[in-house]
């Protein structure tokens, strides 16, 4: 799935979500009561994951404020909240692979990688829309996904790799390890090899995609 990849700088959001059996460590809502996750004994919680959704929902009624095409929008990006939680998670795998490797990323580096990307797509206006549309990044989340880029290629780098080999995705997987990521099962479970969420196959868990009067979805 790394192949596909059109986009360097894109890296941690275009990677496709495996569809592979689900791992047969088992995290538990029961274990951790009101976690999402669990990474490195450092919990995501579900309220977390539910205002990082809240964030980009609200982002895109802002941008389409058309009803219609507002909900055709919510259909399209029905699995947000898995996603949302697997980059939650991919971060922290992503940072401890690249604390590992003694790599850090300069606020200064973000800048000149946020200024660059504004050239490509019309200023920070447009850089703020495409991230939006194409991978789900509220415009107040850009930044930090840009430090998760820059911090991407710079331990492929330092691995003397590119982002789409194997030797990038066995750090992160190295990492994963490391950490013991521990899912809810209502949101899948976590493939330590591919660093990567994966389905469960529980047909009974659904995304509320419904919103209030106020626009903001209701999820779960």
């Amino acid at each position: 799935m790394h192949r596909r990849r059109r986009r360097r700088t894109a890296l941690v959001l275009t990677a496709a979500i495996a569809a592979a059996a689900p791992l047969l460590t088992a995290c538990g809502s029961d274990a951790h009561p009101g976690a999402a996750a669990v990474v490195g004994g450092q919990r995501i919680t579900v309220a977390q994951l539910e205002n990082r959704v809240d964030e980009v929902r609200r982002a895109q009624r802002a941008a389409v404020p058309d009803e219609t095409q507002y909900q055709q929008v919510v259909s399209s990006t029905s699995s947000l909240t898995r996603d949302t939680l697997h980059n939650m998670v991919l971060d922290r795998v992503l940072h401890r692979a690249a604390r590992d490797q003694a790599v850090t990323v300069t606020r200064k580096e973000i800048q000149q990688m946020r200024a660059g990307l504004e050239q490509q797509t019309g200023g920070g206006k447009g850089l703020e829309t495409a991230w939006l549309q194409k991978y789900g990044i509220a415009p107040a989340r850009l930044d930090d996904n840009l430090r998760l880029q820059l911090e991407a290629q710079k331990l492929a780098a330092k691995l003397g790799t590119d982002t789409s080999r194997p030797a990038f995705w066995q750090a992160l997987s190295k990492a994963s390890a490391e950490l013991h990521v521990d899912l809810n099962p209502r949101y899948g479970s976590w493939d330590v090899q591919k660093s990567s969420r994966v389905d469960t196959g529980t047909p009974w868990v659904r995304e509320a995609t419904a919103t209030t009067t106020g626009g903001q979805p209701l999820t779960t």
